[in-house]
């Protein structure tokens, strides 16, 4: 016959042992003093984990007991007078030390309300024996237009887990989009949420640098607001984007860059316009080298870039990897633009076959020795630019299609926050850029050239010799 227990009233059915919770009688006053000293150390933990509540209370309450309602009243007045004084005075400091931390505890006790049905919605939580296992929100840094939410990823999640639904994430929160990228640390990701768009302004040129960094060339503005500047040592430069996205924005920023490097003889542009000169032409007196109309002397100039960077890597075996420029062997930027009528678009197959040979060797092996392409583009397809991998750096502006963006930029660049097919047409030079080993792309507003400023800038920088094969002289 089964046991039956029976303990504070409840049966409990096949019990084999009787069991009995034991008493301990204690006195009163003990009891009501150990419940004090508890409430007294919840107080003191709640009184330090909220000191930016409590201890502003506990000051106001001092001058209230101390000065009356003139004290409190007095302190905000003075404060307000101070602040005041430093925001007009030095703003940067003031955004730096006040604005931007007090913003970021407001907008990490909003993003905290919302944490939960976020990560849940976005299939980022976790359900773990028998619990759900949240990622864990440890910080936030307001910037201008931007909010870094550092996150602790459950164990098992990457950055591209984040990445994926970062649209939905964007929409949770209310802001215009958000960015996953990776920390120095392997757990955490940093997502970036972009509220503002400083990229919604026009870029006007910018000044031209007296000696051109190389390593830093200035072409326009990031998505937070700070300049953005290109790298074009050691890198081939691809720019793809739809009819009116800004193509030219792009090349003209970067030949401003280098303005001042063509007067000193430390650079040589060599420009080639397909289109018979109607983006370039312009600029003419910029370029060294210039060819728009005879498809001849376009494969010539290819292949003399190419020939220079043959010759200089056989200078430079055994003493260097990388190419110093100076004016007896200048940096050479191969500007072009609608590479397609080159590579694609030409009926002369055997002309095409020596552009595709001569343009394969030069962005293969023309980074290390100086001589680097700058080129524009339309139809990102590989039947067009069979050789789209050998440029390190790709610049995506308004694309027309959503599977055009990894096409052109590297596969998952469009879950990482790449949305050029979201671009809209009343924003020209925007786009993202990406780099070879960097997961992130960047979001960049190129500057605007209008007509007359590149006449200007042709005419005060130019040292135009060659068009189309025939050797001219003096500047424009």
């Amino acid at each position: 016959m089964p046991l039956v227990n029976v303990i504070r009233g409840e049966r409990i059915d096949s019990a084999p042992i009787n069991v009995r919770t034991p008493f301990v009688r204690i006195p009163m006053w003990l009891a009501l003093t150990w419940w004090t000293l508890k409430g007294l150390a919840r107080l003191a933990v709640l009184v330090v984990r909220f000191w930016y509540v409590t201890a502003p209370a506990v000051f106001f309450g001092w001058l209230h007991l101390r000065f009356g309602w003139a004290g409190p009243v007095g302190f905000v007045a003075s404060l307000a007078a101070v602040v005041a004084g430093w925001a007009f005075g030095h703003r940067p400091s003031f955004l730096r030390f006040a604005w931007w931390p007090v913003l970021a505890q407001y907008r990490s006790i909003v993003y905290r309300q919302r944490w939960h049905a976020a990560m849940a919605t976005a299939k980022l939580a976790v359900p773990f024996d028998r619990h759900t296992v949240l990622p864990v929100l440890r910080r936030v840094r307001c910037g201008a237009g931007v909010d870094v939410v550092t996150v602790r990823m459950v164990t098992g999640q990457i950055p591209d887990d984040f990445a994926r639904v970062a649209e939905r994430l964007a929409h949770t929160f209310g802001v215009r989009q958000v960015k996953a990228t990776p920390s120095s640390r392997p757990d955490v990701v940093l997502l970036h949420l972009f509220r503002g768009d400083p990229l919604a302004k026009l870029v006007r040129p910018l000044p031209v640098p007296a000696v051109p960094e190389f390593t830093a060339l200035p072409v326009g503005r990031r998505e937070d607001g700070d300049g953005y500047d290109l790298r074009l040592f050691g890198t081939q430069v691809l720019v793809v984007g739809a009819t009116g996205s800004g193509k030219g924005s792009v090349i003209w920023s970067v030949v401003r860059s280098l303005a001042a490097g063509v007067t000193s003889g430390l650079v040589q542009i060599w420009g080639l316009d397909p289109k018979g000169g109607m983006e370039l032409g312009m600029g003419a007196p910029m370029f060294a080298r210039f060819a728009c109309k005879d498809y001849a002397a376009m494969c010539e100039l290819i292949e003399e870039a190419a020939t220079v960077a043959k010759d200089r890597a056989s200078n430079l075996y055994g003493r260097t990897r990388q190419h110093t420029p100076t004016p007896d062997e200048p940096l050479i930027v191969l500007v072009i633009d609608e590479l397609a009528n080159l590579t694609a678009y030409l009926t002369d197959r055997q002309l095409k076959d020596r552009i595709k040979a001569a343009l394969s060797i030069l962005l293969s092996q023309g980074r290390a020795v100086g001589v680097h392409v700058v080129a524009a583009i339309q139809d990102p397809r590989k039947e067009v630019l069979p050789f789209r991998d050998l440029f390190p750096t790709r610049i995506g502006l308004r694309l027309a299609e959503a599977a055009q963006v990894d096409l052109v930029l590297g596969e998952g660049m469009r879950d990482r926050g790449a949305l050029c097919d979201r671009i809209p047409q009343s924003l020209p030079g925007v786009g993202f850029v990406a780099i070879d080993g960097d997961p992130t792309p960047m979001r960049v507003r190129f500057s605007y050239l209008t007509d007359d400023e590149i006449r200007d800038m042709a005419h005060t920088y130019g040292r135009l010799r060659v068009i189309d094969g025939e050797v001219l002289g003096g500047a424009a």
